[in-house]
């Protein structure tokens, strides 16, 4: 059987992915839209990113295949209305990324209550310390109110790391889990409104949908506290920027975190990147060494699962009436 692998991958990722192929499949690495549109026709699976939407030619040439799996937790770039009237299911990658995602939202946790990036940038200028000793205003996170918006495969992820530093941990998903996992994590269900109200530190880890679309924006953001953080590592279109910029510029809340943008890249005069309040990373969250043969693994045995015959894992919400 023949597995595609999409564009935009490293040539590291490209090497792991040929190094743990399963024996009976072929991989063709499709590296722009016209490989890819030409190489699908004769594919049984597509396998890799989707960072950017399908051609209408890639779309016409998938009628053959069984699976489209990806190796990201978020699928926004995906015409599920396709794929839909194609019946091609969609699957995630199982949470393989989860500790990567978790790992560099308490990271910019961090990094924005030390303020991280400008202490770094100031010695590197030769600026060794600024003030009178203990003039800044650094914070602890440990003990603050965490509120994890998600409480999917990475939001779990989260609350299990931010065990260690004692903190209240809050939630809000549309999906409720049962009690058990509640009580397992140490989190407690609050309303999104009520949620946003306590916590000290919001942390977003949800898919963006239409529902979710700029759900942090003006109104929302200021029912926040004053001295509240605002975490993104899911998708940069879950926040309004223009209203992000006004309450951060206003002092409606203290400090973002970002690892995703919308747009992506931002421009170089766009006016999020000019406040000092802001930590960025480049959409990088879930990249690590660890994480990519975990993706390469789930992504194989989720193949492994459909040419057997059975249901695939891991099928994104909006398509999982085509199995089953």
């Amino acid at each position: 059987m023949k597995i595609v692998l999409t564009p935009r991958l490293s040539e590291k990722v490209v090497a792991l992915a040929e190094e743990h192929l399963p024996a009976g499949y072929e991989l063709v690495v499709a590296r722009g839209d016209e490989e890819l549109a030409a190489a699908l026709p004769a594919a049984d699976f597509l396998m890799g990113t989707a960072s950017r939407p399908f051609t209408p030619a890639a779309l016409a040439a998938m009628g053959n295949l069984k699976l489209v799996q990806l190796f990201s937790a978020g699928y926004d770039a995906v015409d599920l209305a396709a794929m839909r009237r194609l019946r091609l299911p969609v699957a995630n990658n199982g949470g393989a990324n989860a500790i990567g995602v978790a790992e560099h939202a308490i990271m910019l946790m961090l990094a924005v209550y030390r303020d991280l990036a400008a202490l770094n940038d100031r010695v590197k200028s030769g600026n060794w310390r600024r003030g009178a000793i203990g003039g800044q205003n650094f914070l602890e996170l440990t003990g603050k109110t965490v509120g994890i918006v998600g409480l999917g495969m990475i939001g779990r992820e989260v609350a299990k790391h931010l065990r260690g530093f004692d903190c209240e941990l809050i939630y809000y998903d549309v999906y409720r889990p049962a009690g058990e996992v509640e009580r397992e994590l140490g989190v407690n269900y609050k309303p999104l409104v009520e949620l946003l109200a306590r916590a000290d530190v919001v942390t977003l880890h949800t898919p963006l949908t239409e529902q979710t679309h700029h759900m942090i924006n003006r109104e929302t953001l200021r029912t926040m506290k004053r001295s509240a953080v605002l975490i993104n590592a899911a998708r940069g279109g879950l926040v309004d920027p223009e209203a992000l910029f006004e309450a951060l510029k206003e002092g409606v809340i203290a400090g973002a975190g970002l690892d995703v943008t919308e747009p992506e890249p931002p421009p170089a005069d766009w006016p999020l990147l000019q406040l000092p309040n802001v930590t960025f990373s480049p959409h990088v969250a879930g990249s690590t060494v660890e994480g990519w043969p975990r993706r390469l693994q789930n992504a194989y045995a989720n193949i492994d699962r459909v040419a057997a015959g059975q249901n695939p894992l891991w099928v994104v919400p909006e398509l999982r009436g085509l199995v089953g």
